[in-house]
């Protein structure tokens, strides 16, 4: 069977619900809520159905389909810039220091400070792989084709991305951290604010979150000890991130605390080490690669073996069905 990525359609609606009731919570950006993910579908549409290159306030739904059979496995999203709408909240872990000259002692305290720092930046998000299909390297074919794709409409994105990975979620759906600084004020679970937030968005952060720092020593156990800690199931999803060139720079996300990488975009791995080539054959055998064509609605990307020569690419048949592509038509490739 063969896999690509395309750019999500309204009809692929019932496969992301499905997914979205997979993923256990903490899944902002794929909620199990119909009428959330038609109205991100919705946005997406627009997003993908105009051709000013430039950045604004948009988001790009891409799936995750297996050719042979028409179905959605796994999908990811793009965001163009992030705190538009909305702001864009985080905590940055920092450092206080104090001396006292009676007691002759410094005292140092990390405290949890909510800035503003990331805003206007680009994000790569909602990534979920169904579970039926976490073998082969689809997970890597996911992550890394937002990278192929914001390399092929580069002017739409910011110089600065950020990725969000989940937090440490207990075995009843709550947060650690959530329940030890925000829940505090908010008087609702992680659940229902994690789902108010996907649905509605974040002003009523603004609204109700307090504006002081908050000192980490404060805080109950079982929140210090989770602060910048992804999810288990996040782990390979954040060396994904370190090998791209993303690093944690002491944010964390204001729900569950888990991380939040950043990378400057145009020294991504996969957007550097890309190389653009027309197809001058299709054959067999090459470097096992990431492959994409297209903008907008008609971006896709596979894998598949490639040759790259001095007067073009050679692409292994089952990639040049997977892209639709022939002899004469461009493809990005990066090595696997």
């Amino acid at each position: 069977m063969t896999f690509r990525i395309r750019a999500a359609r309204e009809s692929d609606l019932k496969y992301l619900y499905e997914m979205a009731k997979l993923t256990g919570g903490g899944f902002t950006n794929l909620p199990p809520d119909r009428n959330a993910l038609m109205t991100r579908l919705e946005r997406s549409a627009v997003a993908f159905s105009h051709e000013e290159d430039a950045p604004r306030d948009e988001v790009f739904v891409l799936v995750l389909e297996n050719i042979d059979t028409g179905e959605v496995r796994g999908t990811c999203q793009v965001f163009t810039k992030v705190g538009q709408r909305w702001p864009f909240y985080s905590y940055r872990v920092a450092t206080l220091t104090k001396h006292s000259e009676a007691l002759g002692r410094t005292f140092r305290a990390d405290i949890l400070n909510l800035v503003n720092d990331l805003e206007g930046s680009s994000e790569v998000g909602g990534l979920f792989l169904h579970p039926g299909e976490r073998a082969g390297g689809l997970g890597l074919l996911l992550a890394r084709s937002r990278y192929l794709f914001i390399a092929r409409h580069r002017g739409r994105f910011a110089d600065r991305v950020l990725a969000e990975l989940r937090g440490i979620i207990d075995e009843a759906g709550g947060s650690p951290f959530w329940d030890g600084v925000a829940g505090r004020f908010f008087g609702m679970t992680f659940q229902d604010a994690d789902q108010f937030n996907a649905i509605h968005g974040n002003q009523f952060i603004a609204d109700l979150m307090p504006r002081h720092p908050v000192y980490i020593a404060m805080l109950p156990e079982a929140a210090r000890g989770v602060i910048g800690l992804p999810h288990p199931t996040g782990r390979a999803a954040m060396r994904m991130l370190e090998n791209e060139g993303f690093a944690y720079e002491n944010y964390v996300d204001i729900f569950d605390g888990g991380p939040t990488m950043t990378a400057r975009t145009d020294q991504i791995a996969t957007i550097r080490d890309r190389r653009e080539r027309q197809v001058v054959a299709i054959g067999e055998g090459g470097t096992p690669s990431l492959l994409s064509t297209g903008r907008l609605s008609d971006f896709r990307a596979c894998m598949g073996d490639a040759t790259v020569r001095d007067d073009g690419i050679v692409i292994d048949a089952e990639a040049a069905r997977a892209l639709n592509v022939a002899v004469g038509d461009t493809v990005s490739q990066v090595a696997r």
